[in-house]
């Protein structure tokens, strides 16, 4: 009875493993301003820079900018709005934050040194719910008309990498995963 106990314990260790494995290889790390950063130099439009990103749960936001002139501050929306630093829900001050992104909804960000909000160093980034992202389907009886894409690339995240595992790895992964079921369910007999 005990060996079919651990046997359940090591099968639901190995679920857990993929499905952690699973949510890590669609997180994309996104760069916040792209290749000039955070900053107030060079009149970066962040609203415009999120715009064109689609945001997901597991994502990451990279905010790398001076620590001796800048920071980021994760702030409400009203605090946002207002360019109001005096209570954020959160400090960054590395110069290199990442910030994981765990839910869906409005993110706010800003540099919290003084007039650097209001010049427009200040961000939402927007994770929009499933039903928001997804294709609307056609009425019922009716097809769109067909488009071809020539000529026309496919949009990519800018300044965006993917932690997707390199081909290979998955099975290497697998193996390792296998071997140590094997170890753990040998060790309980």
């Amino acid at each position: 009875m005990a060996s079919v106990d651990r046997s359940v314990v090591a099968l639901a260790l190995l679920v857990v493993m993929a499905v952690a494995l699973l949510k890590l290889s669609h997180a994309v790390v996104y760069k916040v301003g792209d290749s000039a950063g955070w900053t107030i130099i060079g009149n970066i439009d962040y609203k415009q820079w999120a715009a064109t990103k689609t945001f997901k749960v597991g994502d990451v936001v990279r905010f790398e900018y001076n620590a001796q002139f800048h920071n980021v501050m994760r702030v409400t929306h009203v605090m946002y709005r207002a360019c109001n630093a005096s209570a954020p829900l959160a400090t960054y001050t590395t110069g290199n934050d990442s910030i994981n992104i765990t839910t869906k909804g409005h993110h706010f960000f800003f540099c919290g040194v003084p007039g650097h909000c209001q010049a427009g160093q200040k961000v939402d980034i927007n994770v929009l719910r499933i039903s928001e992202t997804a294709p609307t389907p056609p009425p019922s009886g009716l097809t769109p008309p067909a488009v071809p894409a020539v000529g026309v690339p496919a949009p990519s995240p800018s300044n965006a990498f993917s932690l997707k595992a390199p081909k290979g790895s998955y099975s290497k992964l697998g193996l390792a995963i296998a071997a140590f079921a094997v170890l753990i369910s040998s060790g309980f007999h």
